[in-house]
């Protein structure tokens, strides 16, 4: 009762607007709390928040800052969540960055930002690679939607399938002159361009059990170039 009166005195002298659901204010230390929450510089004790264009530098002493761990390679590269990528683009991003945290531009900083330089530097070194080629890129997108290809999927994949690479790789065993070799890599750039776009039409569809079944079968096509580019290295 002592409480809807007080409620009514307070919307008549005009501190409780009629409709306006009652809510607890937070106390001091409550809200301190809240505000604790965001990120802090290591250095200054600033707040920098995650949400922020510049995720590296604190705006307020500029010193260096640990890498972002929610961070995923397509954030950091600026590309959009999705296996098609610009190539350019992606190369002046990665040439942008290693301009601002590279290594070599914190010799006369503190360790922190050292370490913190030479962390940042892996990482971007790691997303440029990994979205660069379109096998790493489709795996780690893969990843992301919480799927993984194991590294034995050899009774997953169709008889047919095997059999051709089995003759592929016989044929490279084989192939002894320079036009054997061009003939094998010429097949097998044509398989790994079909399966390429047929994984990125898998992805537009969200239909990532088709492709994890493409992304397999390119894993097998990647080790077959591996073995050409071995073999064609001289003894």
């Amino acid at each position: 009762m002592w409480r809807g009166r007080v409620g009514a005195l307070l919307r008549v002298w005009g501190f409780w607007p009629t409709g306006v659901p009652r809510r607890r204010l937070l106390s001091c230390d409550a809200a301190s709390q809240a505000g604790s929450n965001s990120p802090r510089c290591w250095n200054c004790g600033g707040p920098w928040g995650s949400g922020r264009e510049d995720r590296f530098f604190c705006p307020q002493c500029r010193a260096l800052q640990a890498p972002d761990p929610t961070r995923d390679y397509f954030s950091l590269m600026d590309c959009n969540r999705s296996f098609r990528v610009d190539t350019a683009k992606l190369q002046h991003r990665y040439q942008q960055l290693q301009r601002l945290v590279h290594p070599d531009f914190f010799s006369q900083r503190s360790q922190t930002e050292k370490d913190f330089s030479e962390k940042h530097s892996t990482l971007v070194n790691d997303a440029y690679k990994t979205l660069l080629a379109p096998l790493s890129r489709g795996l780690y997108l893969l990843k992301l939607h919480g799927m993984e290809i194991p590294e034995r999927t050899d009774y997953e994949m169709d008889r047919q399938f095997l059999m051709e690479i089995m003759e592929i790789n016989e044929k490279l065993a084989e192939a002894e002159s320079e036009a054997a070799m061009k003939e094998i890599e010429s097949i097998v750039k044509a398989k790994q361009k079909e399966f390429t776009d047929n994984v990125s039409s898998a992805f537009e569809q969200d239909d990532f059990e088709e492709a994890k079944e493409i992304l397999t079968k390119m894993r097998y096509f990647s080790n077959i170039e591996e073995k050409i580019k071995l073999k064609k290295i001289p003894l």
